[in-house]
């Protein structure tokens, strides 16, 4: 093995952030605003730049929001687009390999210390070499799970952030209808993300008449909702948090994951308390005659701020296959 760093970056529709990695640690980490940069050799090369290491890195690995087939990849909710070769080429990486960010964050998940994670609702415990899901919003929704195959963890991406929405109640229904205007299909991520709780948010002030009120950036929605300066706020995020439990839920009984559930993407840990005491766990487990298969699957909050390079360090150590 080369005694040069890794390069690994876990880049989002927001954020891009960087670090080098080894066998023992990973270290000099830095985020980058995505916006800030025409492509990703551009905001790679800056983050070079920036450190300055002493020993330049030979091998790469990126995990990046979206599906990967081929060589060229198009980022579903951000204008980069690019060839993974050339990319390898213009780094001058001898080794490159480009995952989902959502399996990277899967492969980390079993890296993760008890102090990475907290539990959300009652005291389930997870079952040792069970079903992983993993679920997480953020700009988008990511979705992924990890299976025992008898000696090891593996990592299965997908797009479950697409899934078609559904209506438990009529003012959810309401509220679906009125997004259909905008979109053609209300997917989780339509109302499970960053813009999904502005979406809500909208939603809301069109079917109440609050037509009035400014338009919000997630962040000033969360806000306003936590501090119960709007009501109109504080039903959106409420309603995302439900949303959130519900998807949860469908995954957690699609794949039987008594090893637990795990949240990760960057909204629910910048809630603090608020998610830990949401209706997240309640909709987790209302399904009706399937109440009680739910309740023992535990659910996690990840706190960990770069659990993502924990998988990726794996690539880094040659250790996938």
């Amino acid at each position: 093995m080369s005694s040069a760093p890794g390069l690994i970056a876990d880049i989002g529709a927001t954020n891009a952030r960087f670090a080098l990695a080894d066998d023992k640690e990973i270290y000099e980490q830095k985020v980058l605003q995505c916006a800030d940069f025409p492509g990703i050799v551009e905001a790679s090369k800056a983050y070079l730049d920036t450190i300055a290491p002493s020993n330049k890195p030979s091998r790469g690995a990126y995990a990046i929001a979206g599906p990967i087939s081929g060589d060229f990849f198009e980022m579903t909710n951000h204008l980069w687009k690019f060839s993974i070769r050339d990319t390898q080429s213009s780094l001058g990486l001898d080794y490159f390999t480009l995952i989902n960010d959502f399996k990277a964050i899967a492969l980390g998940i079993p890296h993760l210390k008890p102090e990475d994670v907290k539990q959300v609702g009652g005291d389930q415990k997870a079952q040792p070499q069970g079903t992983i899901g993993i679920v997480g919003p953020g700009t988008g929704l990511g979705v992924a799970s990890l299976f025992w195959d008898g000696h090891k963890y593996r990592a299965n991406s997908g797009e479950g952030g697409h899934i078609t929405m559904p209506a438990k109640t009529q003012r959810e229904f309401d509220i679906f209808r009125t997004m259909r205007y905008k979109y053609r299909h209300v997917s989780a991520e339509r109302v499970c993300s960053g813009k999904g709780l502005h979406n809500i948010y909208c939603a809301i002030k069109i079917l109440d008449g609050h037509e009035e009120l400014p338009d919000r950036t997630p962040e000033q929605i969360a806000e306003c909702a936590i501090n119960k300066s709007c009501a109109v706020c504080e039903e959106a995020l409420d309603k995302m948090m439900g949303f959130l439990g519900t998807i949860a839920g469908d995954l957690a009984v699609t794949l039987g994951a008594f090893g637990g559930i795990y949240i990760a993407g960057g909204i629910p840990a910048k809630l603090g308390d608020y998610f830990l005491t949401s209706r997240f766990r309640t909709e987790f487990e209302a399904k009706g005659r399937f109440d009680q298969y739910l309740k023992p699957i535990p659910t996690y909050l990840i706190t960990h701020p770069f659990v993502a390079f924990l998988g990726l360090q794996s690539f880094i150590n040659g250790e996938q296959d």
